[in-house]
């Protein structure tokens, strides 16, 4: 199936509700309002097609951008490539879930998170912060970095209120993740939640709300999983 075919198929897959939902969430023409599962089912048709993943993110079309995400292997991308996506990703669908989670399969993922999380651009830094914590849902402990992520704890304490409203979202979000995926973490990460406390984000003309760490950690914890990790990042 060609880049061509591919964006008919999702125009007819489109919804005007779904597409309306989409923008108030961020996401600008070109797109065509296809859900997600839908995207996930024309992604097993189209799996294990790298060059196509790169074109569709490339069209600019939401829909096109954020199959491409579910269809590419990060560990194949380029940094070239992958500096281009992030650069790209101008709303939290992409900058928040479908970079990072291409990015985390990368060899290049936690170098990369580290620079983008001190980026100028809202999205970029956004991206950085749900990056590490997509890499620390799926990496071994044995394979991470541990004093070096546990350090950013003190710089999130420091700054996640004065941060753009995303880049709370995504610190808020690898407190999270810290305190789920790595036992060793998980006191710090609660205790550093609750010094904290509420957080709060600019969500526009949406019902989206931020996750409390301290009580979703602690939902982990009851149900015996913290330490369960992922096999990928993407869902």
């Amino acid at each position: 199936m060609t880049a061509k075919e591919v964006l008919a198929r999702l125009k007819a897959l489109g919804s005007d509700s779904i597409k309306k939902t989409l923008i108030k969430h961020g996401a600008r023409e070109p797109l065509f309002g296809v859900k997600v599962e839908e995207l996930k089912k024309l992604m097993k048709q189209l799996k294990n097609n790298q060059s196509l993943a790169i074109e569709l993110y490339d069209t600019g079309n939401a829909d096109a951008m954020y199959l491409a995400g579910l269809m590419a292997d990060g560990s194949k991308m380029t940094r070239q490539q992958l500096q281009h996506w992030v650069q790209k990703a101008y709303w939290s669908n992409l900058s928040e879930y479908i970079v990072p989670w291409v990015t985390s399969e990368s060899p290049l993922g936690f170098e990369l998170a580290l620079e983008w999380i001190d980026a100028d651009k809202e999205n970029i830094a956004a991206s950085g912060w749900a990056t590490l914590g997509s890499i620390v849902a799926t990496k071994s402990d044995d394979d991470l970095d541990i004093p070096a992520l546990k350090s950013l704890l003190q710089r999130i304490q420091k700054n996640i209120h004065t941060a753009p409203s995303r880049v709370k979202y995504a610190m808020n979000g690898y407190i999270i993740a810290l305190g789920s995926y790595i036992p060793t973490l998980t006191d710090t990460a609660t205790k550093t939640a609750q010094q904290i406390g509420p957080v709060t984000v600019n969500t526009g003309d949406t019902s989206s709300k931020v996750p409390a760490a301290v009580d979703y950690i602690n939902k982990v914890k009851a149900a015996g999983k913290l330490g369960k990790k992922r096999k990928t990042a993407k869902c």
